[in-house]
């Protein structure tokens, strides 16, 4: 299995690939048209993760839309410890190895801004994210989140929209100055805005569902960022907004879901009769129905973005396997059994920085939030060292060994029918994939992401 990588590598930029951007606008163009096919965002940096994305893209026939945010991949490292040309280096390693073609892989930053340096000044915090966009930009992602809504630390209470407007244009600047030292003939950029951004990671409470955007203050939005732009002589940038982002009452907390309600959304979805070139994009939609995802594509929240719910699907497979693992060595002293849950959960409490504000109440509550809690908050601490020791001593002892369906059957129940009608083979790599691919197919059904042979 792929691990983590802290290489640096130069990304390729040759802008003779292809053009997944262009492809991006033509599926946009259509939902606006007739409410049909969108584009899901693969939100992570797990390897694991990006294997599954990539394989689901290369079945599908379709565009690959990964994006990494500021707080797993910027020019400190973030927490996976990689940067924006590494990252892109790590996605494009796996589409090569799985035959996808590198004009079908599109880079998206993600929450781009100054999120992960709130706690500093405005100035810094914003010239860092500066830095970030340029980065990002020359490692070759065409799609860019402009995320200037989290206050800063001399922010006080909070920020105007005016400001948030004023901010995202300072990174849409950057983003533009950086495009310009690409080679001659680089696809364009494309942006997203928004200034009611959910958090990133999802909610830290689960008290009630979030309020949906009214459709005045996605209007009020629009005009404001607009304004913004041309003051700052971007009119030509502003073209290439394809996308706002908005509330639409969806997002998880630890343990709850808030699901998509079609009457609620229905004037915001109207909203957008006015702006014919520009979709919503729809945050923290993991764990939504496949019926709430397709609805809300039929409601032009044409880009979905998944997460969360993908590094869940790698947990839920990892510790199953480690469940099989006991089985078949614990009563063997000459195997030494993982040990993958006690690691994962021992880092969490070394380091409550990624969970501490999402999970509360009584201590068994927490200790099971910290693994199994929708928020996945352990996502932040599968790289670490500790942990991927414990991974790699789970795969050397399965390696080889023969899985009985039985207990396959028993702890991997979707696997076992997918291994008996012969669509996968029992190896311990490929069923954690397919446990991946299996949230991803909710998506690209949503989205109609196959295309047809």
């Amino acid at each position: 299995m792929t691990t983590f990588s802290r290489t640096p590598q130069e990304s390729p930029r040759n802008p003779q690939r292809g053009d997944p951007g262009s492809r991006l606008r033509e599926i946009l163009r259509g939902n606006r048209l007739n409410g049909k096919g969108g584009i899901y965002a693969v939100c992570s940096a797990h390897p694991a993760v990006i294997e599954a994305a990539v394989q689901q893209s290369s079945e599908d026939g379709s565009v690959l839309l990964v994006e990494s945010t500021s707080s797993q991949v910027n020019q400190f490292g973030g927490y996976t410890g990689l940067t924006s040309s590494q990252f892109a280096q790590l996605v494009h390693s796996a589409a090569r190895s799985a035959g996808l073609p590198a004009e079908r892989v599109l880079f998206g930053a993600d929450h781009s801004g100054p999120f992960p340096w709130r706690n500093e000044a405005s100035v810094s915090a914003v010239s860092k994210a500066r830095t970030l966009v340029r980065d990002c930009v020359l490692a070759g992602y065409q799609k860019i989140h402009l995320d200037a809504s989290m206050p800063c630390a001399d922010d006080g209470k909070g920020v105007t929209e005016r400001t948030v407007a004023e901010r995202a244009v300072m990174l849409c600047q950057a983003a533009e100055e950086a495009h310009r030292e690409l080679p001659p003939g680089s696809e364009q950029l494309s942006y997203v805005i928004g200034t009611e951004v959910p958090a990133p990671g999802g909610e830290s409470v689960d008290a009630h569902s979030p309020a949906v955007t009214k459709a005045e203050e996605a209007r009020r939005t629009l005009e404001t960022f607009r304004a913004a732009f041309a003051e700052r002589g971007l009119s030509s940038a502003w073209e290439r907004v394809i996308a706002l982002v908005v509330q639409p009452g969806v997002d998880f907390g630890s343990s709850s879901i808030f699901g998509y309600d079609r009457a609620k959304a229905q004037s915001l979805s109207a909203a957008l009769s006015e702006y014919p070139e520009i979709v919503f994009e729809a945050h923290s939609t993991d764990y939504q129905s496949p019926q709430a995802l397709a609805q809300m594509v039929e409601d032009h929240f044409a880009i979905l973005k998944v997460g969360p719910w993908l590094t869940f699907a790698f947990r839920e497979a990892v510790l199953a396997l480690g469940a099989i693992e006991r089985e078949l060595f614990s009563t063997r002293p000459e195997r030494q059994v993982s040990r993958v849950r006690e690691a994962l959960e021992a880092a969490m409490l070394r380091d409550p920085t990624y969970w501490r504000a999402y999970y509360s109440g009584e201590a068994d509550e927490v200790r099971r939030d910290l693994i199994y809690g929708y928020s996945d908050r352990c996502r932040y601490y599968w790289h670490q060292r500790a942990v991927q020791d414990e991974i790699t001593r789970m795969f050397d002892n399965l390696r080889g060994t023969p899985i009985p369906l039985t207990l396959v059957s028993q702890y991997l129940p979707l696997e076992y029918e997918a291994i008996r009608s012969g669509e996968l083979q029992p190896a311990p790599a490929r069923m954690i994939q397919y446990h991946i691919r299996r949230v991803l197919r909710v998506y690209a059904d949503a989205c109609s992401a196959k295309q047809p042979a």
